[in-house]
């Protein structure tokens, strides 16, 4: 059934929903944190900052909504599927608004990454590609990296290395051993929304040929690999104080250990529609750490 709320949102709500604002936080920490190590090696750029974090969220809308394409055009999204509301499985929005749409955003995504490539050259005009075919390979094309187990691995890449490390590189034109460290903690936190996300949909997935790394391994593999990505976030706090920053303030994220202690034992004992709130949460938590691990380096 079609939650009623759902079903009388405006077109303007429809296009917030499409977007799923709770992913969002995802497209903003990497920047955060590569601007913040432009700032502590005083190469920060503010224009290069800004539009690096608008073409950030563009690429993450626009892969939401190729996602919210392609999954009702391949089935595997139904009106009464576990997670949050999809627009096209519900009518709110139809697939050719969608396409246009699709090709709007990464269009203004493209012309204004052009500034920085002017910045940054070849390497960014390349980054930029790629981070755009990604997000529209993720789940169209004949080989979809979410329907064959790689998605985990776009998500850190391009959430953690490609994003934190090409903000400092677009203001700073130069990469440090730190912000390659620093890229690590965010993609894997950015990485276990999705993790939630693919363990939350094991069964609907399997059902729909839809070959995440939670179906080919198993609810337990995925447990643990959110765990794993958990313990990394905080190992890699040690690593940039001894290597890098010996400031304690560098540990400010360890106050997020209580809400990471809350999320594991929310992945362990909750199941189904249960684990939106989890998936909520795990993105928040991406954010604060975001934001604490900055402060820190900030200091």
């Amino acid at each position: 059934m079609i939650n009623s709320t759902v079903k009388s949102l405006s077109k303007f709500d429809s296009w917030i929903l499409a977007s799923r604002p709770k992913t969002l936080p995802a497209a903003v920490v990497p920047v955060i944190v590569g601007s913040s190590l432009a700032i502590h090696d005083n190469k920060f750029n503010g224009l290069a900052a800004l539009i690096a974090l608008i073409c950030s969220l563009l690429i993450q809308i626009g892969t939401n909504f190729v996602n919210d394409l392609y999954d009702y055009l391949a089935g595997t999204d139904k009106k009464e599927r576990v997670g949050p509301a999809r627009v096209l499985a519900t009518g709110l929005i139809k697939t050719a608004e969608m396409k246009t749409a699709i090709v709007a955003v990464f269009t203004i995504t493209f012309l204004l990454g052009l500034y920085l490539v002017y910045l940054g050259g070849w390497l960014i005009l390349l980054i930029g590609i790629l981070s755009i075919l990604a997000g529209i390979a993720y789940t169209a094309g004949p080989f979809p990296l979410a329907y064959n187990g790689l998605g985990d691995i776009f998500v850190f890449l391009f959430f953690g290395l490609v994003g934190t490390v090409g903000t400092y590189y677009v203001q700073a034109l130069s990469i440090t051993s730190l912000s390659l460290w620093a890229s690590i903690p965010v993609g894997a936190l950015i990485t276990n929304i999705l993790v939630v996300n693919n363990y939350r949909d094991i069964e609907e997935d399997f059902n729909n040929g839809k070959y995440t790394l939670a179906v080919k391994f198993g609810e337990r593999f995925s447990r643990i690999q959110y765990v794993v990505f958990m313990i990394l976030s905080y190992v890699i706090l040690f690593v940039v104080y001894f290597f890098h920053k010996q400031n304690l303030i560098v540990f400010l994220p360890l106050l997020t250990l209580p809400m990471s202690l809350k999320l594991v034992k929310m992945i362990y004992t909750l199941k189904g529609k249960e684990l939106n709130k989890t998936l909520e949460l795990t993105a928040r938590l991406s954010a604060i750490y975001g934001l604490l691990f900055a402060t820190g380096i900030l200091a």
